[in-house]
């Protein structure tokens, strides 16, 4: 590895260095490294990272896209306001997980669970085919096996979620996936810190039978219960740190 990070094997395709000068750089913008300092140009990048002006360019485009950059006429390339990123982006996703923890990001990760996740509960219980209920129950299954030391809480709590977007049978609450994943994976770190306890099982068992029992009203409500027990325990957190600073 460079100093910088990449990847020095010399097999290495094109791509792959695109992607780690990518991952490189987006990270450093959402963490904030250039919020002072000019971004670089393509030929400083090229130099700097040992990389070829193609590479550097390739890069660039991708965080482009992504809305972290945008080329002005006789500015070049500046950083973007974080009101212009892409948040539903995955890697946009992980880099902003990256930043200084931040109660701020846990709530609006939540307050949009909280508009999504009960909605897929109703809609697997509504309209949820055999299979999509197997995936319920294999995830609840994992959860199970993490509570007894035989998979990853996190893991596990993870799949279960994913599995009702899944099952409720609409692309669109699918394609949540990376937001949901990137979401729990904050709030769960969170819960664990601040009250030292792992996702409720019993509580997690309510969603998954009213699903299986075809009861959209009380599997909506049992997944809107799991999503604003995190919202208190964010109020408590937010409460205790203002009186921290009395």
């Amino acid at each position: 590895m460079t100093e910088q990070g990449l990847p020095t094997n010399r097999a290495l395709s094109g791509r792959n260095l695109t992607y780690g000068l990518l991952d490189e750089l987006g990270r450093a913008i959402v963490t904030g490294a250039f919020t002072d300092t000019p971004f670089p140009t393509e030929a400083d990048l090229a130099k700097h990272y040992s990389v070829s002006r193609s590479v550097t360019r390739e890069a660039v485009k991708m965080l482009t896209a992504k809305g972290l950059l945008s080329a002005r006429p006789r500015q070049g390339t500046v950083v973007r306001p974080e009101s212009a990123w892409n948040l539903f982006d995955p890697d946009v996703l992980r880099w902003l997980l990256e930043r200084k923890f931040s109660l701020v990001l846990l709530r609006q990760f939540s307050e949009l669970r909280v508009t999504i996740e009960p909605g897929a509960a109703a809609l697997a219980a509504r309209a949820g085919t055999p299979e999509g209920l197997a995936l319920i129950e294999a995830g609840y299954r994992r959860m199970v096996a993490a509570e007894e030391g035989r998979d990853d809480a996190l893991d596990a709590d993870i799949a279960f979620h994913v599995s009702i977007l899944q099952a409720s049978g609409n692309p669109f609450y699918a394609q949540f996936r990376d937001v949901v994943v990137t979401a729990l994976r904050t709030s769960i770190l969170f819960t664990n810190r601040f009250k030292g306890r792992t996702a409720s099982l019993p509580a997690h068992r309510a969603v998954k039978d009213a699903i299986e029992a075809r009861d959209p009203e009380a599997a909506q409500a049992a997944m809107d219960y799991i999503i604003r027990d995190v919202l208190v325990l964010i109020d408590a957190a937010e409460q205790q740190d203002a009186n921290a600073t009395v």
